[in-house]
């Protein structure tokens, strides 16, 4: 119960930052370019939106510390396995359990560094120059999104171990859309 919470919370995160993102950058540019219109420019001359820019680029920080570890479950990181799939299953095994801890690894140690400067940066009444927030709130996207990610390593690790399966992406799947056999095998 609670992984089908973590991961549906996970993509709600990730999607809901998307389309905050593309509305807010939507909006934005409508204002701008509308306010240099003669007949909409004392309507919009007293909206201010200096500050979209800068909660967009907290936001899509966000969406990518999120989407690495949603990658890493489903199996969508880029990744050079044209050796490792050549190797004997004896061989490869090995080195796929060794890259995943390795990932593991560094994601830990970077959400670590990540969570004492967080720490640190909470101790400072340094804010965001336009949203005037705490910094450590917009910092904190790094030690919750590597920690979430050396999670999905560890889980990936896990099921490989017990099943020697790894998460795979089909490009041609669509999430969401069934398509009968019969259309299918057109």
């Amino acid at each position: 119960m609670f992984m089908k919470v973590l991961d549906r919370l996970e993509e709600i995160i990730i999607a809901s930052l998307m389309a905050a993102a593309t509305l807010l950058i939507f909006v934005a540019v409508v204002h701008r370019y509308g306010s240099g219109l003669s007949f909409l420019y004392p309507y919009l001359r007293h909206i201010d939106l200096g500050w979209a820019q800068e909660i967009c680029i907290y936001m899509f920080v966000w969406m990518a510390k999120f989407g690495a570890a949603y990658g890493v479950r489903t199996g969508i990181h880029v990744g050079v396995d044209v050796l490792v799939n050549r190797l004997s299953e004896a061989h490869r095994r090995p080195l796929i359990l060794f890259a995943l801890f390795c990932g593991a690894l560094f994601t830990f140690i970077i959400g670590t560094l990540g969570a004492n400067f967080v720490y640190h940066m909470a101790q400072t009444d340094q804010v965001s120059a336009d949203l005037e927030v705490p910094m450590w709130i917009v910092y904190l996207a790094v030690p919750l999104g590597s920690y979430l990610m050396c999670f999905r390593f560890l889980q990936v690790i896990w099921t490989f171990a017990r099943t020697g399966e790894l998460p795979v992406h089909d490009h041609a799947q669509v999430e969401g859309i069934e398509v009968p056999h019969a259309e299918a095998a057109r």
